[in-house]
């Protein structure tokens, strides 16, 4: 039994029936050529043969205080029932998209148990069109989204020939380049806390200085929505597709980024869906977004530049080539402030704007204080080439995060290969009818395209 850290006990101090704190990923694969009905059967039974476990993954709270699994320690088992945490699923006839997100959105609702190791994965197959799906759900306090969507591309090939069944559970820690096994982003995280807390008075400092300056948006400002209230357990979970060369078409006309450009197809989306709902807010939504605050010359030097800056998404304005500037100077000013820090203050003052979320579990505050932001857009880089299990291609790979009080939708998208795949996830109750905002988001896009001619 080892103590957890405290960014662990974190995770579940947080967590309850409504705030399940586990992330999650759905992969869609299609078979190869000539491949019989067998198939999934045959994969299954490969998966279910890696019984070489590593320890993230034997990993539950310790049993304290009178046998209740709950924070503090780790307990890290010999062994596991595997039959428990893999399981596979098929699909109701006719096996439609439609059937599969709704199972999905129910799984991911649902608390991983405390007395076992904390994750699930699940081999679904029945779709109609001969595809198969492959979902897993593993909570925070082992691994972030980032690090599972790298581990999860790390058990898939770029070689359709490779047969080769890897998972996830047997995959070893890589390798940093003095030989041990990399720092996992707790440890880093843990790791930092006394020098982040002791940049306190500065950070503080600099961001006051770039508030009065209004080169950073800071929390507190953005307007009360339908997304940031109460939340309840059950979710909704949606997905979708888009090919990167049509945002990569509307980057080069518009002269701005391709994470600009899927912030300008969210911000049109959110809006469309709030008038929908007789909800739009006159003041513009903000959104959070993690961002590479790298230089093309550092593309290759290793370890981790990411910070957290607040983007005004322009829902106030109508026209979408002004509401895509809008975004694209909001984003370039602030990671601007965030650039010229060194990496602890960029830490400190990532931190301190999304260290209100906290605030949520105040009793009362979420219903009287303004939200700190309205909505999580992140980014999460995928693979550039097709990928393959056994042979079979992936078609998408489709993030789930966590919502929580205050936050009652997540939008996030991978890149894989040419497509950027989207994930939705949302509170069933707070965001009715999430799926409708996929269409919204083809909508924006396309609002794109005839706005800058291409």
């Amino acid at each position: 039994m080892q103590l957890m850290s405290p960014t662990d006990a974190i995770f579940f101090m947080g967590e309850s029936r409504e705030h399940p704190m586990h992330v999650g990923g759905l992969q869609l694969f299609e078979p190869p050529s000539g491949a019989g009905p067998e198939f999934v059967v045959d994969l299954y039974e490969q998966i279910a043969a890696q019984t070489d476990i590593q320890p993230t993954f034997r990993t539950h709270p310790a049993k304290i205080l009178g046998g209740v699994a709950g924070f503090g320690a780790w307990s890290v088992d010999d062994e596991i029932d595997l039959d428990y945490h893999l399981r596979r699923s098929a699909l109701p006839s006719p096996g439609r998209v439609r059937d599969l997100l709704e199972l999905i959105s129910r799984v991911h609702g649902t608390l991983l148990d405390r007395h076992r190791p904390l994750w699930e994965a699940y081999l679904i197959e029945g779709l109609q069109d001969g595809r198969f799906a492959f979902y897993t759900k593993i909570h925070h306090s082992l691994i972030d989204g980032v690090s599972a969507v790298k581990l999860a591309m790390r058990a898939l090939s770029d070689d359709p020939d490779d047969t080769t069944v890897r998972t996830p559970w047997t995959l070893p820690p890589r390798k940093s380049k003095a030989g041990r096994p990399a720092p996992a982003l707790l440890e880093t995280v843990s790791g930092t806390v006394g020098s982040v807390l002791g940049l306190a008075p500065s950070t503080l400092r600099i961001a006051n200085a770039a508030l009065r300056e209004q080169h950073l948006t800071m929390p507190f400002g953005a307007p009360k929505t339908m997304f940031n209230v109460k939340i309840g357990g059950a979710r909704r979970f949606a997905a979708q597709s888009w090919p990167l060369e049509r945002v990569k078409n509307v980057k080069a006309a518009a002269g701005v980024t391709v994470n600009d450009v899927v912030l300008g197809m969210c911000a049109g989306a959110l809006r469309a869906y709030l008038i929908e709902n007789d909800a739009l807010p006159d003041a513009p939504l903000i959104a959070m977004v993690p961002v590479n605050l790298r230089s093309e010359a550092e593309a290759n030097t290793g370890g981790n530049h990411v910070g957290s800056v607040l983007c005004n998404l322009g829902t106030d304005i109508e026209d979408p080539e002004r509401r895509l500037h809008t975004i694209a100077t909001s984003m370039r000013g602030n990671k601007k402030v965030l650039g010229d820090l060194p990496r602890l203050e960029v830490l400190a003052l990532s931190g301190l704007m999304i260290a209100p979320l906290g605030l949520g579990a105040v009793p009362g505050f979420v219903g009287t204080a303004p939200p700190p932001f309205n909505v999580v857009i992140s980014n999460v880089p995928g693979p550039r080439k097709p990928m393959y299990w056994n042979g079979a291609r992936m078609t998408g790979d489709y993030p789930a995060s966590i919502v929580m009080d205050n936050l009652a939708l997540n939008i996030t998208f991978v890149s894989n290969a040419d497509n950027l795949d989207f994930g939705l996830i949302g509170c069933r109750r707070s965001v009715p009818r999430l799926q409708r905002l996929l269409g919204h988001l083809e909508d924006a896009l396309a609002d794109l395209e005839r706005a800058f001619g291409v």
